[in-house]
């Protein structure tokens, strides 16, 4: 089978998801990735590109069937649990061989002063008064924090947001991650006294994590919610493995 015919679909949208899709293109497989559409601006991806949902896991095992899709990987974002269960039913459907990709998760060092929670109401309640707080999660997931009239929060985003925050307090800053030199500016500036956010894992967003620790700031992080652990890998390099191994399928 031409190479242009061997099909990947990657369901993507986080930076190992893409630099995945480029290493397989350069070795001659077709890939597509697929990305939620929340960001506007998205990356540039090596291969052909879909936006938006499929409509479920039956909606995903019919375009694996309408495309010729022979190997499915899962790089979403470790929070991503929706999408990451549509998958496995697509699999169950389909019996396509399957590999979940998994940043592994950050884990505190010395110096670390993290609050671990396992859910936003919980991240909620954790939050002192008076506290002038970096709210450093997506914008589905702000709206529990709107009762907290007594916290200043600064809300980091990378698209403005469509709809209203809903925060009494708040001051909206539209940017990416830094360095550690400007995330640790960033936050003095600010005058930030606590920082909350989700277990992400990866290099990207680390950088504001290795500041607080050197500024002695509060993390308070959310865990990630408990995932299947079958098939998963940490690495691009074990799934370039194991396209390689299941190249029959291709």
């Amino acid at each position: 089978m031409p190479a242009s015919e061997r099909s990947i679909l990657i369901l993507g949208g986080t930076a190992e998801a893409s630099t995945l899709a480029a290493r397989l293109v350069e070795q001659g497989y077709r890939v597509v990735s697929s990305l939620a559409g929340r960001t506007k601006d998205p990356a540039k991806l090596k291969g052909e590109v879909r936006s938006g949902g499929f409509g479920g896991g039956a909606g995903l095992a019919d375009y694996i069937a309408r495309e010729h899709i022979a190997i499915l990987v899962d790089a979403t974002h470790p929070f991503a649990t929706q999408i990451s269960d549509n998958a496995l039913a697509a699999v169950a459907l389909t019996n396509i061989p399957f590999l979940r990709l998994e940043r592994p998760a950050w884990l505190s060092k010395p110096g670390d002063a993290w609050t671990t929670v396992a859910t936003l109401d919980e991240a909620v309640a954790a939050v002192p008064s008076r506290a002038r707080v970096l709210l450093a999660l997506g914008r589905q997931h702000i709206a529990p924090f709107a009762r907290r009239g007594d916290v200043h929060f600064v809300v980091r985003m990378i698209d403005p947001p469509e709809v209203a925050l809903g925060l009494i307090d708040f001051e909206l800053e539209l940017s990416r991650p830094g360095s550690v030199e400007e995330e640790t500016a960033f936050l003095t500036a600010r005058r930030l006294s606590h920082i909350i956010c989700r277990n992400s894992g990866g290099a990207a967003s680390y950088a504001k994590i290795r500041a607080a620790r050197q500024l002695g700031l509060p993390v308070i992080m959310i865990e990630r919610p408990h995932r299947p652990q079958m098939n998963v890998v940490p690495d691009i390099e074990s799934v370039i493995q194991f396209v390689e191994e299941n190249a029959h399928s291709l």
